[in-house]
């Protein structure tokens, strides 16, 4: 009877520590939506954007360490919202609608 009780009290602890975790978690952001015909953080692999012209310079401006980066060609086929989970890339929501508004601005 003790080791049910303590069994139960442990999943118990276990559940409201899970519960607790979820509640701190932020929550994941949708995609990114980018406008029509543009380039996207979302779809767009690195490769492309720093090909276009106008893309290149809004990533050497927003982005200056990842155009720096030593392992660049390594990355060139991943989009940026692919990146974003390595905690090196600094690449959060923000940032990344940031540069998405950026790459719209430079398509007009």
């Amino acid at each position: 009877m003790r080791r049910l009780l303590a069994g139960s009290a442990g999943l118990a602890l276990a559940l409201l520590a899970t519960a607790a975790i979820a509640q701190s978690a932020p929550a994941a952001a949708g995609p990114i939506a980018a406008a029509p015909g543009a380039l996207s953080v979302e779809n767009t692999p690195i490769g492309d954007l720093l090909a276009d012209a106008g893309a290149k310079a809004v990533l050497e401006k927003d982005l200056p360490a990842l155009v720096a980066y030593p392992g660049l060609d390594q990355i060139k086929g991943m989009t940026l919202r692919a990146i974003s989970v390595y905690p090196e890339a600094q690449l959060d929501d923000t940032k990344m609608a940031s540069i998405q508004k950026d790459l719209d601005a430079a398509k007009k």
